[in-house]
């Protein structure tokens, strides 16, 4: 693809929520490469009130708002770990939630980090999908360019491949159609 993921990324959340379907995350853990393909997303923005930015910046949250093609981590529940990509200009609070990854590559790495779970369980939710690929509060603001996590960029899938629906888990902005999927795909999380 050529550009930087600045540049590529330098979307309106929602936008490039729906190009990072397709698209591929390569993960180093010890010294092995598991690759793994997004099959769905939901977009969050600063005027969105399901968003971490919705309040402006925090600590927690400022990672939104630099530039985008970084990680941004958080921690929920006391025990799961979520990644966003953060996307739009700078200065903007926004991010693509990555909520679902079909393996490619390295299936049986990611069954060693979820020990018990096998099949689509393995990475067809966020806290999984982060579970599988080792993804910690450690890759917080991690440059997605970049080893030991990688997002490479693919051709934007098209329109009739996508299923647009509601986000999921939310308390507020429940009506945003904001949730994107790879239609007919058996990791996405919830049909």
């Amino acid at each position: 693809m050529g550009a930087p993921l600045s540049k590529l990324l330098d979307l309106p959340a929602p936008d490039a929520a729906k190009w990072l379907l397709g698209c591929e995350l390569h993960r180093t853990i010890n010294n092995r490469k598991v690759k793994v393909r997004i099959v769905e997303t939901e977009a969050y923005d600063q005027n969105d009130p399901g968003s971490h930015t919705f309040r402006g910046v925090t600590p927690r949250n400022q990672i939104m708002f630099g530039p985008a093609g970084y990680l941004y981590v958080y921690f929920i529940y006391g025990m799961h770990f979520c990644a966003n990509v953060v996307t739009g200009p700078e200065g903007y609070g926004e991010a693509a939630l990555i909520r679902a990854v079909e393996p490619i590559e390295g299936f049986e790495l990611m069954e060693k980090q979820r020990p018990g779970h096998f099949g689509k369980t393995i990475s067809n939710g966020p806290s999984k999908l982060c579970s599988a690929l080792a993804i910690t509060s450690e890759l917080n603001a991690h440059d997605l360019s970049i080893d030991p996590l990688k997002l490479v960029m693919k051709p934007q899938v098209s329109e009739n491949e996508i299923v647009t629906t509601t986000r999921i888990g939310l308390k507020k902005g429940t009506e945003t159609l904001w949730r994107f999927y790879l239609k007919d795909n058996r990791f996405v999380s919830k049909l």
